[in-house]
């Protein structure tokens, strides 16, 4: 039996399909994730690259757009647990270079831009009260880490109740085995997974 024969057989996988009101998030494309001498590698800027004209399109159709970036006090002192296992995260701080969102994906006015210090978007900040009031009930999702921020994104908008579709070629990992684990992973229990250009013609 394959591994996606267990899961099916468990009554995994079912797809949620896209609701009638989608959003975008966009978690922390910024510019330390493009570069592997800080937290970047693998396929990231890739994925960047593809979620460019997704970004363009959503903009087309009016969806509610939100972008993400991890920032810490410049003396850390807004630091918890999540710092401690990874203390490189302590160099994103509101005017690093490293922390700014890279400027193919830059935002528009209108768009939300959360400042995080925990791996999901939802925790702690503002994201889920925003798309409540919008009457989102689809969060498409892009970024990167997959395995990292991407994923307690998913998880977390799950939690809310949000349809949720993970943009597959507009996600990245600084390795591919977590990546596609993830994905794998995600598609069978939290979220439906979709290319963008599947995506673009299925919504618009």
């Amino acid at each position: 039996m394959s591994e996606l024969d267990i899961y099916k057989k468990q009554g995994m996988g079912t797809p949620i399909g896209m609701g009638k009101s989608p959003a975008l998030i966009m978690v922390d494309f910024v510019i330390g994730f493009t570069d592997p001498e800080h937290f970047g590698g693998g396929d990231i800027t890739d994925a960047i690259d593809h979620t460019v004209p997704l970004l363009a399109h959503a903009r087309r159709q009016g969806w509610p757009i939100a972008h993400t970036r991890v920032v810490y006090a410049d003396d850390g002192s807004d630091a918890g647990a999540f710092t401690r296992k990874s203390p490189g995260l302590l160099k994103l701080t509101e005017a690093s270079p490293l922390s700014q969102i890279v400027p193919a994906l830059a935002p528009a006015p209108g768009e939300l831009v959360i400042r995080k210090r925990q791996a999901s978007a939802f925790f702690g900040t503002e994201l889920a009260g925003w798309l409540q009031w919008r009457r989102v009930d689809t969060l498409l999702v892009t970024g990167c880490t997959t395995s990292g921020c991407v994923r307690a994104t998913v998880v977390d908008a799950v939690s809310h109740n949000l349809r949720t579709i993970v943009v597959s070629d507009c996600v990245g990992d600084r390795a591919s085995g977590p990546h596609q684990a993830n994905l794998f992973d995600m598609g069978q229990k939290y979220a439906d997974l979709m290319d963008s250009k599947a995506l673009m013609a299925a919504a618009g």
